[in-house]
């Protein structure tokens, strides 16, 4: 029997980390699995969150338009393989009675006496002018000492809550239940992986306590704890890989506490000694990914924001992608891939790595086996299913013009299709058609207002910096201009994965998507029952299939 994937993202890098993920999951590395996520944060309105919950609403939109199966189901070698179920929990501190330290520390029916006490041991614990005043709706700002405790906190509240039922029992409180009890009844076959980073606030605060804390949750639920050696826990250690300009004194009067990134790399230190040290990490969970960046290739994220002001959450912190967090998404691969037996018999955490290629000169070579190791051809299977799927949406928004704002660019491809005497997927709905353009705009880029909005893969090719990264500069155009006239047959470093070429006089360009189109109407692209049972999949696993033969890619 498979095991249960279970997968966490908490705070805003731990979201851009689940995004990497959804991406991976589109491409098709996630085969013939179903994969239950729950994102948990502070701040319901954090950008990034909402950017990677819509993400996966899409994704499971485009999987399906059925409503009695939402989300559809698990295939294999195919696109939008995996079946993705979301849960949404966050500690609501909205309230103004709930939204500092001060606020929350006040309990009713407490002596004079007893509040002094209380005061006295935070401020033993927390500076007064500042920890306890900041609110705490935009995380927890690189205070791990306070975040800890208030996320369990946080996590048995909200268990506490559904155990006493009634109207006052939140939506995301019964999401969070609703996930803890898939836990608990699957535990002896669940692989639990937790995004989140080390150096900053709410992921840093929830790596350490979060198995405790969902075991004594469950308690509460069901008067049974988890049990801890059968559910196998895994996470990230992504230490500091961006930074942002500091606070002015004016902002830290106003919000009390901002995280600083020049302390990030000394907060990645930290973190990393206590959970080397710390028992309870130690023993609750298998598997710790160490995953950093060269500090010369550091993105600052205040570029393009008002230089007064530090984004600590809300609806405008979107921050881009970057390597770092696809790093993270691929070490849940690697998590959801270790056999159960070899994870079972860890007693006390490991922590791995992975080593990435330089050259003479000191640039990064990332190929596929960089992300995913080169057993049983792994590294060329990861190269053929994101180049594919980058070539169609090289397709789908350049060469049918999908990414222009006015036009939908499946609609286009199948209109095309139909002039070439192939009209097995003519069927496919307008609806279903624009849900498939808006995927690759997320995933790819868009047009707005004749300038290009660079989506998912292309912050990740703009992280790398210098670095090479599996595919050729060529694939990464970024103006209207010039992806007007991309070929998607050509988008690799390695020349012998170009499409081959029909004899002609027109652009080698047209004559590789001739000889494409022919792989297409040939019987050997057809999906098999396994791969696709709605129209929507056929045309996807299609796709797959005749993309996966026009990059020569042989596993045999």
């Amino acid at each position: 029997m498979d095991d249960k994937l279970f997968l966490i993202a908490i705070g805003g890098t731990g979201m851009r980390c689940l995004e990497s993920f959804v991406h991976l999951c589109a491409a098709g590395l996630f085969d013939n699995r179903t994969i239950d996520i729950l994102t948990l944060d502070t701040d319901q309105n954090n950008g990034n969150k909402g950017r990677v919950e819509d993400l996966i609403n899409l994704y499971n939109r485009v999987k399906t338009n059925d409503s009695a199966t939402p989300g559809g189901q698990p295939r294999s070698n195919t696109f939008f393989s995996a079946k993705l179920n979301l849960y949404k929990f966050f500690t609501d501190y909205s309230d103004s009675k709930r939204r500092t330290l001060v606020t929350l520390a006040q309990t009713p029916n407490l002596t004079e006496e007893q509040r002094a006490d209380n005061q006295d041991l935070s401020d033993l614990l927390f500076d007064r002018d500042t920890v306890q005043q900041f609110h705490l709706d935009h995380g927890y700002r690189a205070q791990t000492h306070l975040g800890s405790m208030l996320m369990y906190h946080g996590i048995i509240e909200a268990a506490l809550s559904w155990k006493r039922g009634g109207k006052d029992v939140k939506p995301q409180e019964k999401e969070l239940v609703e996930f803890l009890q898939l836990i608990s009844k699957h535990q002896a076959q669940a692989r639990v992986f937790v995004f989140g980073s080390v150096f900053g606030g709410t992921g840093a605060s929830s790596i350490p306590v979060i198995p405790l804390a969902f075991s004594e949750a469950l308690k509460v639920i069901n008067g049974k704890e988890l049990n801890l050696n059968q559910v196998l826990f895994g996470s990230t250690l992504l230490t500091d890989y961006f930074n942002f300009n500091a606070a002015t004194s004016q902002q830290l009067q106003g919000d009390k506490v901002v995280a600083q990134s020049t302390n990030f790399a000394i907060n990645s230190q930290a973190a990393l000694s206590f959970y080397e040290k710390d028992q309870t990490v130690r023993s609750t969970y298998k598997r710790m990914y160490h995953i950093g960046f060269p500090s010369e290739l550091k993105i600052n994220y205040s570029e393009g924001q008002p230089a007064s002001k530090v984004l600590t959450g809300g609806h405008e912190q979107k921050n881009p992608c970057h390597l770092a967090e696809l790093m993270c998404a691929v070490a849940a691969y690697d998590f959801f891939e270790v056999p159960r037996p070899e994870l079972a018999k860890v007693g006390v955490a490991e922590y791995v790595f992975r080593t990435v290629e330089v050259d003479d000169h000191g640039v990064m070579r990332l190929t596929g086996n960089s992300f995913v190791g080169d057993k049983n051809h792994a590294g060329e299977i990861f190269e053929n299913k994101l180049g594919a799927f980058l070539s169609l949406a090289h397709m789908i928004l350049s060469k049918f013009h999908g990414a222009d704002e006015t036009q939908c660019g499946m609609i286009n491809l199948l209109n095309y299709f139909s002039e070439m005497k192939f009209e097995d997927y003519s069927n496919l709905s307008d609806e279903q058609c624009r849900e498939i353009d808006e995927y690759f705009k997320e995933f790819a880029y868009k047009f707005v207002r004749n300038t290009v909005v660079f989506g998912w893969i292309y912050q990740i090719y703009k992280s790398v910096g210098n670095a090479q990264f599996i595919f050729a500069p060529e694939a990464f155009r970024s103006n209207p201009q010039e992806l007007a006239d991309i070929d998607p047959g050509t988008i690799f470093l390695d020349e012998y994965h170009h499409w081959d070429k029909d004899f002609g006089v027109s652009s080698a360009s047209e004559r590789r998507f001739s000889r494409f189109m022919k792989m297409v109407k040939s019987d050997s692209s057809n999906p098999t029952e396994q791969q696709a049972q709605t129209l929507k999949e056929a045309f996807l696993a299609h796709m797959y299939n005749a993309l996966t033969q026009a990059q020569h890619f042989d596993f045999a």
